[in-house]
């Protein structure tokens, strides 16, 4: 998500939000930029060096060496000293954007949205690294005591009136995709786009990071995500 003010054109990068630049406003990038306080933020630094430093070898964001993650935490440091705000809450990242000059980060559409039908002058763009993302989804428990009243739940979930008007909501592309087209809800085949609904080619979709990874030999495990990524915002 960016201020349509500060950028002439939209971020053809993420370098905006990793590395200290000049925008066209003509002023710096530093401290008006976010990132997000979660350990998936590895994965967007990641996801960065993958695009401008092919020569780490990065094939999947999720599944890295202690090389390249090495250099994901390095990115991620110097990251710290242009962030204003590690946003976790959008309410206050929409009121960062609103009240205290915020004019680029990683965002959701939720966000988005409601910024610009409060007439706030933003826009969101996937840049030409990619992103990335995940899917909400439900999981029945293997012991659970009312199974049939779990699928009547999971058939309700997945009607397209239901689907429609969470997506319009949340600011989503629906589960089931007649629900953009049906009439059945507030959505529209326009909402859906908007939403990215023809973007998936570019979102790297949330996988868990394990040890036992599929595109080497060993990777660094999730633990290791949460517990350093709490050291790069308190600035170790």
């Amino acid at each position: 998500m960016y201020n349509t003010e500060a950028f002439a054109e939209a971020p053809a990068s993420w370098n905006v939000v990793f590395e200290e630049t000049t925008l066209s406003d003509g002023e710096s990038n530093a401290g008006r930029v976010q990132a997000y306080d979660g350990p998936i933020h590895i994965a967007d630094a990641a996801n960065y060096l993958m695009f401008h430093q092919p020569e780490l070898g990065i094939k999947d964001p999720y599944e890295l060496n202690p090389e390249q993650y090495a250099a994901a935490l390095d990115l991620l440091r110097g990251q710290r000293d242009l962030v204003s705000r590690y946003w976790h809450d959008a309410f206050i990242q929409i009121d960062d954007f609103k009240n205290e000059g915020m004019v680029a980060s990683g965002s959701w559409p939720f966000q988005v949205n409601l910024l610009q039908a409060d007439s706030v002058p933003v826009a969101s763009v996937v840049p030409q690294e990619g992103a990335t993302g995940w899917a909400d989804t439900t999981m029945l428990h293997v012991d659970s005591k009312n199974p049939n009243c779990a699928y009547m739940w999971f058939e309700h979930q997945l009607s397209s009136n239901l689907q429609s008007d969470l997506s319009v909501w949340f600011g989503a592309v629906p589960s089931v995709p007649v629900a953009c087209t049906d009439g059945r809800g507030m959505q529209t085949q326009e909402g859906c786009d908007a939403n990215g609904l023809a973007q998936f080619d570019k979102i790297k979709f949330w996988k868990t990071p394990v040890a036992n990874c599929e595109s080497q030999d060993e990777c660094v495990p999730y633990y290791r995500w949460v517990s350093d990524y709490i050291g790069v915002i308190g600035g170790r």
